[in-house]
């Protein structure tokens, strides 16, 4: 179409040889420019929808990082796992109460203070999402009560408010199911009496009768064990508190609990240099 343009031009002689040679040029960069358009038209052309993961596949990858929690990064890529898995199911309370869990152990573990501080209060979130969904079960109060009480731990404030939050939730679980992550609710009622003030119901009488009766019911649970020789030596009961260390001391951790093992055997370690 280009060409016979030029040859009628030329024969009706308007131009000379230099300025068809600028047409020419003219026309060649205007053919560049067209293909580029159409080119980028058809790279930007809107592609098909990426499918969504299903729940269960995005949670057993965040399970399977979280084995390996001893890591905190992998802790770290669970919690990542589970956002974009919420992402695209708003509305699974497997992925929230689970994201609240992951959430407690990064808070609990992280030697970085803010970490901490968004861990828990990330973990809070979540475990409010998950009672929402589910109120009926124990796994979204149990965890929303971990972060209560790690948030109370790590901040001043948080522990003045958060002591009737971890209790509430606590005492939901043992209407739930007492037997919840070995009678764990049992322990973390006990901390919480052992570790705050008189003036916001602390009592070491009563943290001792919690902790008994969840190792009653948890005989496997290495964090009670510990937890309880924490409130007999705090009762100025030595010898019961070393009958706690040495029986945690000579179990075997329960198979995928070794972190929580160690941490416990750690514990102990220090509850027992107090008692010398």
């Amino acid at each position: 179409m280009c060409m016979p343009l030029l040859d009628n031009m030329r024969r009706w002689g308007r131009l000379n040889a230099v300025e068809l040679r600028e047409i020419g040029i003219f026309i060649a960069i205007l053919a560049v420019m067209t293909c580029a358009v159409s080119c980028r038209k058809a790279a930007t052309a809107p592609s098909e929808p990426t499918p969504v993961r299903p729940a269960t596949e995005a949670i057993a990858e965040a399970e399977k990082l979280y084995a390996g929690r001893a890591d905190l990064i992998k802790v770290r890529e669970a919690v990542v796992a589970l956002r974009q898995a919420q992402a695209d199911h708003p509305s699974d309370y497997d992925i929230a109460w689970r994201l609240a869990k992951y959430n407690y152990y990064l808070g609990a573990h992280s030697p970085q203070p803010q970490e901490q501080e968004k861990a828990f209060r990330d973990g809070i979130e979540a475990g409010k999402q998950a009672v929402q969904l589910q109120d009926s079960k124990p796994d979204g109060h149990f965890w929303l009560g971990a972060n209560y009480g790690g948030a109370a731990q790590s901040s001043v404030l948080a522990s003045f408010a958060g002591v009737d939050d971890i209790k509430g939730e606590m005492e939901t679980v043992l209407k739930l199911d007492q037997n919840y992550q070995s009678a764990s609710a049992y322990m973390v009622l006990g901390e919480v009496y052992l570790q705050a003030p008189r003036l916001l119901g602390g009592d070491v009488q009563k943290s001792i009768e919690y902790l008994e009766k969840g190792a009653k019911l948890g005989p496997d649970n290495a964090l009670m064990k510990v937890t309880l020789a924490k409130a007999y030596a705090e009762a100025h009961r030595n010898a019961d508190a070393q009958k706690q260390i040495d029986a945690l001391m000579t179990m075997k951790a329960t198979p995928g609990y070794e972190p929580e093992y160690a941490d416990a055997v750690a514990e102990a370690k220090k509850v027992q240099e107090k008692l010398k």
